[in-house]
C-alpha cells in the first residue's frame, strides 16, 4: 500500500508528535548514532532544522507517519551538497512512507539548485534505506568500515551514499 498523502514542512507545533518517533528509532539503535540520554527537549535542535534546512512531516488521517530533514551538507564552500536524515514510525514501516520523503527530498534539493546530494552514515545492515537509496539513484562511494556500533550486529560500516543532481 502506498502512501499518498502530500508531505508537508513541519511547524514548532508538531515537534511532540515527532518526540515519540524520534525517540523509538534512536533507542532502536539500529540507524542513528544520536545521545541515547537525549530528552524531549534536548533533542529538538538536533531534528527540528532552521532555514537554508528544513524538517518535513507526512501524516495519514492526523497519525504522523515519518520526518525527515534536509538541507546543505556543509556551510559555505560546501553548501552546494545537500543531505537528508530520515525517520518512519515504527508502526508505519513497510507502506511507503520512507520512499514518499525520498522523493520528496530530492525533488526538494532539486528545487533549491544543490548538485548533488550526500548522505553520510547510512549504516550498512539498514538494507532496507540502502535498497531505497539506490533505488532512487543514489550509490555507495565509500564505507567506513565498522564506523557504527549495532546492538544487534556488533561494529558495522557506514556507508557514504552519493546522488549528482545536474542543473
Amino acid at each position: 500500500m502506498s502512501i499518498q498523502p502530500a508531505v508537508r514542512a513541519a511547524v514548532d507545533d508538531d515537534w511532540p508528535r515527532i518526540w515519540p518517533i524520534f525517540d523509538a528509532v534512536v533507542r532502536e539503535g539500529q540507524t542513528y548514532a544520536y545521545p541515547l540520554d537525549l530528552t524531549m527537549e534536548s533533542a529538538k535542535p538536533w531534528w527540528m532544522s532552521e532555514p537554508p534546512a528544513e524538517t518535513v512531516v507526512l501524516e495519514e488521517g492526523g497519525v504522523l507517519l515519518g520526518t525527515a530533514k534536509m538541507g546543505p551538507n556543509r556551510p559555505g564552500r560546501g553548501a552546494h551538497i545537500g543531505t537528508a536524515s530520515f525517520m518512519v514510525s515504527p508502526t508505519a514501516r513497510g507502506r511507503g512512507v520512507g520512499r514518499r520523503l525520498g522523493e520528496h527530498m530530492v525533488a526538494w534539493h532539486r528545487e533549491h539548485d544543490f548538485t548533488g546530494i550526500q548522505f553520510n552514515a547510512v549504516v550498512e545492515t539498514n538494507t532496507a534505506a540502502v535498497r531505497l537509496w539506490q533505488d532512487l539513484g543514489f550509490e555507495i562511494i565509500g564505507t567506513v568500515p565498522g564506523a557504527f556500533d549495532s546492538p544487534t550486529h556488533g561494529r558495522v560500516g557506514l556507508h557514504v551514499m552519493f546522488l549528482p543532481l545536474p542543473g
